[in-house]
């Protein structure tokens, strides 16, 4: 599978009808992007999406960022990524993760337990589930990684890891862990504006819901920030590692730190001023920047 070395990730999708994701989505095929990554939180069923993703286009791959294990059992998991891989062939990367306590009891109403041995046992039951239709010869799958030993089990059950909300540190120490040959596919969320003080509200806004969850702000612990970095949606230097903002090139500049800090893909998530659109300007602007 080719996925290139920039993508596209986005939260958008959930918050607009479905024939303006489709338009937004066959745009990015046109625009040269390398992978097209969406999330999964109170919106649409991801791999019911991916499906309806892949049909309105016709080149650019599909990938989850990721689908929650906790959401559905391994046989069902491994059967759509099987279907899915099959009908479209180099086309379709599922990213697969444990999510957060918070959302698993308190949403889901599942139990959660300790990470890296439910996700070592998922796959497990997912590599073991019986399917009887037709199989593509590749079927790639990447875990939601951001400790090491995560990022190694990414490494050795998967074809790599696809961390998210991590400043540039990150990618080089995942890189580290993951050795020379997995993929490394960071997320990296940007704003698109000059003005600090409209830039870092736009990018606080992002991250006041993650410096909640304890899976990020332990990570970013081991990257040496603490509470006062936690506190009131981050210090500027916390928001200003985790979230690249300014001109095109500045977005461009940060984009290829992480690459040069050992990222095979980086999945650039465009944060619009008006949380709910679908940032296309922002992605043409960007591809013109990156591509043009």
């Amino acid at each position: 599978m080719d996925i290139g070395r920039i993508g596209i990730w986005t939260a958008q999708f959930d918050h607009q009808p479905w024939a303006a994701v489709a338009e937004a989505a066959a745009e990015l095929d046109e625009l040269g992007y390398g992978a097209l990554w969406f999330h999964e939180y109170h919106g649409r069923e991801p791999l019911a999406q991916a499906a309806l993703l892949l049909g309105a286009t016709t080149r650019i791959p599909i990938a989850t960022g990721i689908a929650v294990i906790y959401a559905r059992d391994p046989m069902a998991m491994a059967a759509s990524q099987r279907m899915l891989c099959e009908a479209f062939p180099g086309r379709f990367l599922l990213g697969i993760g444990i999510s957060h306590r918070p959302t698993v009891e308190g949403t889901r109403g599942h139990v959660y337990g300790p990470p890296l041995a439910e996700m070592r046992a998922y796959l497990d039951a997912m590599d073991a589930a019986p399917y009887d239709s037709p199989r593509a010869a590749e079927e790639p799958r990447v875990l939601a990684a951001l400790g090491p030993k995560m990022l190694e089990l990414a490494r050795d059950r998967a074809i790599g890891g696809h961390p998210y909300f991590v400043p540039v540190e990150h990618t080089r120490r995942a890189r580290e862990a993951l050795g020379a040959g997995p993929l490394l596919a960071p997320e990296l969320a940007v704003v698109l504006e000059r003005d600090p003080n409209r830039a870092r509200a736009i990018a606080r806004r992002h991250t006041v819901p993650y410096l909640a969850r304890e899976n990020y702000t332990n990570n970013l612990r081991r990257l040496d920030y603490g509470d006062d970095d936690f506190a009131d949606g981050g210090s500027d230097r916390l928001v200003d590692a985790l979230v690249g903002w300014g001109s095109l090139d500045d977005i461009v500049e940060r984009a290829y730190a992480h690459l040069e800090a050992g990222a095979d893909h980086v999945c650039i998530q465009v944060l619009p001023a008006d949380p709910a659109a679908i940032p296309r300007r922002e992605w043409r602007e960007l591809a013109a920047a990156l591509f043009g």
